[in-house]
C-alpha cells in the first residue's frame, strides 16, 4: 500500500506570478527531500497547478508535506489530498499513468479539504482518505491522521514566513543559536517567536512522524 498525494495551489488564479509560485513550490519540495528524504516519488507537476507524488506510509507523507508547507513563502500555499491504498499504474509503453484505489482516495481527499476550507476550517490544507472497504485499523489510522492534520494546519497557516522558517529549522535539527545567526536576530527572539506560534508541538509532531521513517 502507498500514500498517494495530489496537491494543488491555493488561490492560484489570483496569483500575480504563477510561474514564480510554481518555482517556489518546486524549491520547497526539493529542500524537504534533500533534508529528510521520505518520498517514493517526490511531488512533481503533472498538469496546470496540480502536483502528484507517492510516499511509503501515511506518516512519511504527513512529515514531508509539513516540511513543504513550512518552506513556502508568504502568498504561496498548497492543499494536499492523501490517499492510502493500492496503486495500479497503467502502462502506456512510453509512460505510465498513476491509477488505483490510493489515487481515487487522494482525489476525494483533496476535494474534501477544499470543501472544509470553504466552511468549517478555512485554514485546513491537508486531508487523508482511504478506500471504503479498507480494514478498520487503516480507517482508524486515517481518522487519527485527519484529527492531527486539522490541528497542525491551524498552527502552520497562522505562522509568519519567518516563523515557518524557524520551525522548519527546528524540525531538521538546527539549534536556536544557528537559526538566530541566519535570521540576524537574537536567540531570545527566536525562542519567543517559536513559543508564541506553538512551534514546539509542530516540531514534536514532526519528530514523532519521521522517527520510524528515518531509522
Amino acid at each position: 500500500m502507498i500514500a498517494a498525494v495530489i496537491a494543488d495551489i491555493v488561490g492560484s488564479r489570483g496569483l500575480a506570478d504563477r510561474g514564480a509560485a510554481q518555482r517556489s513550490i518546486r524549491a520547497a519540495i526539493e529542500r524537504a527531500e534533500a533534508d529528510v528524504p521520505l518520498a517514493v516519488a517526490p511531488l512533481a507537476p503533472v498538469v496546470g497547478d496540480e502536483l502528484q507524488g507517492e510516499y511509503p506510509t501515511i506518516a512519511a507523507a504527513a512529515a514531508s508535506l509539513l516540511l513543504v508547507r513550512l518552506s513556502l513563502p508568504d502568498g504561496v500555499d498548497c492543499r494536499f489530498g492523501v490517499g492510502f491504498g493500492d496503486v495500479r499504474p497503467v502502462d502506456l509503453g512510453d509512460r505510465t499513468i498513476p491509477e488505483g484505489p490510493a489515487w481515487w482516495a487522494a482525489r476525494s481527499a483533496i476535494e474534501r479539504v477544499e470543501a472544509l476550507q470553504q466552511r468549517a476550517a478555512p485554514l485546513a490544507r491537508t486531508w487523508f482518505g482511504t478506500v471504503e472497504d479498507a480494514d478498520p485499523s487503516v480507517r482508524q489510522i486515517v481518522a487519527l491522521a485527519n484529527a492531527y492534520a486539522l490541528s497542525r494546519d491551524q498552527l502552520v497557516s497562522s505562522m509568519s514566513e519567518r516563523t515557518r522558517r524557524l520551525t522548519y529549522g527546528r524540525c531538521v535539527g538546527r539549534s536556536q543559536r544557528e537559526l538566530a545567526v541566519d535570521e540576524g536576530i537574537t536567540q531570545s527572539a527566536v525562542s519567543q517567536a517559536l513559543a508564541s506560534a506553538g512551534s514546539a508541538v509542530v516540531v514534536e509532531g514532526f519528530l514523532a512522524l519521521s522517527a520510524r521513517e528515518t531509522s
